[in-house]
């Protein structure tokens, strides 16, 4: 009787913590929305509308994932949209900048 009252609280907690081993994705989420809103005010979309598409699509995705508590997948996405972000402003600054040089 004790061994299967055990067994049983065992398993209860064992499902339980299960919630508990995946932590949110704060930080990500938050350099994933800082680096959109810079590429985003660089002009990005008009310079390099492709990489400034892909980093709003993964951008959004992020956002999604975490609404819906998939933190694995949101921590990905929003790891890629810092990426294409990053990406997508410096080439629109590297764009403005040669720009002004020529002129």
């Amino acid at each position: 009787m004790f061994k299967k009252l055990c067994g049983i609280l065992f398993f209860i907690i064992l499902i339980g913590s299960c919630g508990l081993a995946t932590t949110r994705p704060k930080l990500e989420m938050s350099l994933a929305r800082s680096a959109f809103w810079a590429a985003k005010k660089s002009s990005a979309a008009k310079i390099t509308p492709q990489l400034f598409h892909k980093a709003e699509y993964y951008y959004l995705k992020a956002k999604t994932a975490y609404k819906q508590k998939y933190f694995n997948k949101a921590k990905q996405y929003a790891k890629l949209s810092i990426k294409f972000s990053e990406r997508a402003e410096y080439k629109a600054m590297r764009t403005k900048a040669f720009k002004d040089v020529e002129e």
